[in-house]
């Protein structure tokens, strides 16, 4: 069982790394053209911009400790 688990794990782990930018973009474009709503699909695309913005702000803060290491 724990087993399926780290697999299941793993395997979202994947889809959200590769596939973010395009459901993020995606769903927001289906849901403009008359998508349903949907509160699984919904909860998965916040997940998904919620990932998006800690990336960028990962970006940002690796840039900026990149600046002060070549002030020094």
């Amino acid at each position: 069982m724990e087993n399926i688990l780290k697999k299941l794990n793993d395997a979202a782990i994947l889809f959200l790394y590769y596939l973010k930018w395009p459901y993020f973009i995606g769903y927001a474009l289906l849901y403009n053209y008359g998508l349903n709503d949907y509160l699984l699909l919904d909860i998965v695309w916040f997940l998904c911009g919620f990932l998006i913005a800690k990336d960028l702000y990962a970006q940002y803060k690796k840039e900026q400790a990149q600046k002060e290491d070549s002030k020094e």
